[in-house]
């Protein structure tokens, strides 16, 4: 009876490790980071380096997977990551925007919030520019110059912390945008074009002709190294203080073992040599943020993002 009981057992046992049961331990199949963007700019280049990392710690594939949304933004990359296994097989990697504006813009796979944070890593160089023989030197050549003629704005959504906060700056300043439009990607090609006069975007999208375009302003509370003549949106607007940060973030129901095991990879890959010298090279700032310190984060940018929607009237 009891050999009978322990062959019982043993098969039970095994059945459960075939099926990746509970006996499975994480990671047994490949990791997907999905960034809902293009490929390309810093939040993308440093999400490959902690997959890297990952399916070299491992042993397992890791990859980066690109959903960009079009006129939709990160969100519909965000609600592919919410409806995907709660297994921490998906990892996102967001900007302020999903958990700060995701639940309030009729989504009902964001609303509530279905992630938890893992960790930020990044904060942007975010930067409102013109192309470079626009007829104004810096914002208050553009609030002069907009009052009396049509400025066109690009930027990556109008639900977007920092499309808030740049039309915000504009009211600010006594001016408006004629028109504005949302593009996936807005480059040195965007302003080249003829498409729009003023975009706010990052920096890292436009290095390669910073020569030839006219930084107007920085959002964020930190002037950008690589900009440092160049004063931030605080500067001009203290009211309008918000920093545009990516992170990590798994569904709520994510199993802590896997939270552990891409925290401990991500957390040594952002404080590498090369992911500093990434920061060196493009003005952004690189660290790692733990998951309290982001809550805590959110919930101060939440109430920021309140007061700019009040100003815009919304």
């Amino acid at each position: 009876m009891k050999t009978f009981a322990k062959t019982l057992g043993a098969a039970a046992l095994a059945a459960l490790a075939a099926a990746g049961g509970a006996l499975a331990e994480y990671p047994e199949k490949p990791v997907e980071f999905v960034v809902p963007w293009p490929p390309g700019d810093l939040e993308d280049v440093l999400t490959r380096m902690i997959a890297e990392d990952f399916q070299t710690k491992y042993g397992v594939a890791a990859a980066v997977v690109n959903k960009p949304g079009g006129g939709g933004g990160p969100f519909p990359g965000a609600v592919e990551v919410a409806n995907a296994p709660a297994d921490g097989y998906t990892v996102g990697s967001f900007i302020i925007a999903i958990p700060t504006v995701g639940p309030q813009i009729g989504i009902p796979d964001l609303n509530p919030d279905p992630f938890e944070p893992l960790g930020n890593f990044l904060t942007y160089p975010f930067v409102i520019a013109a192309s470079g023989d626009a007829p104004y030197d810096d914002m208050a050549g553009l609030a002069a110059h907009a009052k009396e003629n049509d400025v066109v704005l690009g930027h990556f959504g109008v639900p977007l912390v920092p499309t808030r906060v740049t039309l915000a700056l504009a009211k600010e300043m006594g001016f408006s945008y004629a028109s504005d439009a949302p593009f996936d990607a807005l480059d040195c090609n965007t302003l080249a074009s003829g498409d729009v006069d003023v975009i706010n975007t990052t920096l890292q999208l436009i290095l390669p002709c910073l020569d030839d375009v006219k930084v107007l302003a920085s959002i964020g509370s930190e002037r950008i190294s690589l900009t440092p003549d160049t004063p931030t949106v605080a500067e001009l607007a203290p009211n309008l203080n918000v920093s545009l940060w990516n992170g990590l973030f798994v569904h709520k129901d994510t199993p802590q073992e896997a939270r552990d095991k891409i925290i401990a990879v991500a957390k040594e890959t952002v404080m590498s040599e090369r992911a500093q010298k990434l920061a060196e090279e493009t003005g952004a700032l690189v660290y790692w943020q733990d998951a309290d310190a982001v809550k805590a984060q959110i919930e101060a940018d939440i109430e920021t993002l309140a007061r700019i929607d009040e100003m815009l009237g919304r």
